[in-house]
């Protein structure tokens, strides 16, 4: 294995930690949250919390760990969000999406959030 693969394979560890200690922290915070399944060209996100702001709506988490590409960050997270709701039949003002970035050195609830103002508020979707 070259030095290269080797720390993409790293990376690729070091990020589903992440997503399994969100998730871990989410669930024993008493949130409802449930790991999404890759779909390929659709994908739908990382984890998905339930129930959260009102009864029916969802948050989809894209998890995100390494350097900080915010506007990138938001655009797949907005995208999979809208995956999410489509796959579902789900009118999109009832899914939230959110990039969730681990920050160095810090403890899970010390993550960011992003996303837009209008997703915030429910005002594009």
């Amino acid at each position: 294995m070259t030095d290269i693969a080797k720390r993409n394979a790293a990376n690729r560890r070091r990020g589903a930690q992440w997503q399994s200690d969100l998730r871990n922290g989410l669930r024993e915070s008493g949130l409802d949250v449930e790991r999404l399944v890759l779909t390929g060209k659709e994908d739908e996100g990382d984890l998905v919390v339930r129930d959260f702001a009102k009864p029916g709506d969802f948050v989809v988490i894209e998890a995100k760990a390494g350097q900080l590409h915010v506007t990138d960050f938001v655009r797949q997270a907005l995208a999979e969000g809208g995956h999410f709701a489509a796959h579902r039949s789900l009118d999109r003002a009832r899914v939230a999406s959110i990039a969730v970035v681990k920050r160095r050195g810090m403890n899970w609830k010390d993550a960011l959030v992003l996303t837009t103002v209008g997703d915030y508020f429910g005002l594009t979707r």
